[in-house]
């Protein structure tokens, strides 16, 4: 197979990304009340997210924001023990699916194995802490879960769970992922409840 330009493996890949996110069958709406397929909007938010905090990142990392929930439907929660082990189980499975997943796109519109394997990597998640990379990927995770994820999930759970949950999700950041997160349009119910889980 002839590699295809740089460029055009790229928007190849994304594409490709989409038309496969494209098929959740489980909805989301933006703003605007348009209704998405759930993981495609994620995908794309991802990307925007990423493009306005580090738009100089590597296409790697680019690639890894833009597949990192690829078909994620595919593996229900439901699937596994609804205990705390049973969820990491799910996690840990998600995440060798998408890295998967994204490796047949990847190889399919002509990447190399460093590239894929790269991606993969940051899919997975290999190396947090201690990968630059890696760590801007979970900052721009836990960017796109406050913004546009974390009122939902409040106002589904006890105060004291909410405030749990954005503690941990503050410590998986870094500096500069806190300083995004402070300045993101949060409504003021959100705001209150991060403050809490911030004093």
């Amino acid at each position: 197979m002839s590699l295809l330009p740089d460029s055009t493996r790229f928007t190849a890949a994304l594409a490709q990304f989409d038309a496969i996110n494209a098929e959740d069958p489980n909805q989301d709406s933006d703003a605007a009340g348009r209704h998405w397929p759930k993981e495609l909007l994620y995908a794309y938010r991802m990307s925007a997210c990423l493009d306005r905090v580090a738009p100089a990142a590597p296409e790697a990392l680019r690639l890894a924001a833009r597949c990192q929930h690829i078909r994620r439907w595919a593996i229900p929660r439901q699937s596994f023990p609804m205990t705390r082990p049973g969820y990491h189980q799910w996690r840990n499975s998600l995440k060798q699916y998408h890295a998967e997943q994204a490796g047949q796109v990847l190889a399919a519109v002509g990447y190399d194995a460093a590239v894929i394997a790269r991606v993969q990597a940051l899919v997975q998640k290999q190396q947090l802490a201690q990968d630059a990379d890696v760590q801007l990927l979970e900052d721009v995770i836990c960017l796109v879960f406050l913004e546009y994820y974390f009122l939902d999930f409040a106002r589904q759970h006890p105060e004291e769970k909410v405030i749990d949950i954005v503690q941990k999700t503050w410590r998986k950041m870094t500096p500069q992922g806190h300083e995004w997160a402070l300045q993101l349009p949060l409504v003021p119910e959100a705001q209150t409840l991060v403050a809490k889980a911030l004093t």
